[in-house]
């Protein structure tokens, strides 16, 4: 099973994701300052914004996680093939 080399993340696309993700939540938490309801209402949409950046976040170790495991049993059996094949001699026997 060959893998695609990974290409790294410029630090100018993890500068502009964090800030991205920065402004993002800002400009919810001012509104939900702003917005003309009740207290339990602001509250209560504090909570569902919170409840949604951190599974966000889960989201994102999950794919991951996968993503390095299956990169991970990709070059333990890359490996294994290499082995056998260094192993076999073709005018043995």
């Amino acid at each position: 099973m060959a893998t695609a080399p990974a290409r790294p993340v410029t630090a100018a696309f993890a500068a502009q994701a964090a800030l991205s993700f920065g402004a993002s939540l800002v400009a919810l938490g001012v509104g939900l300052v702003y917005l003309p309801v009740d207290g339990w209402v602001r509250g209560f949409l504090a909570v569902g914004l919170l409840w949604c950046v951190t599974s966000a976040f889960t989201l994102a170790k999950v794919v991951r996680d996968r993503q390095e495991e299956g990169t991970i049993i990709g070059r333990v059996d890359q490996a294994r093939l290499d082995k056998l094949l260094a192993e076999h001699d073709p005018f043995a026997g």
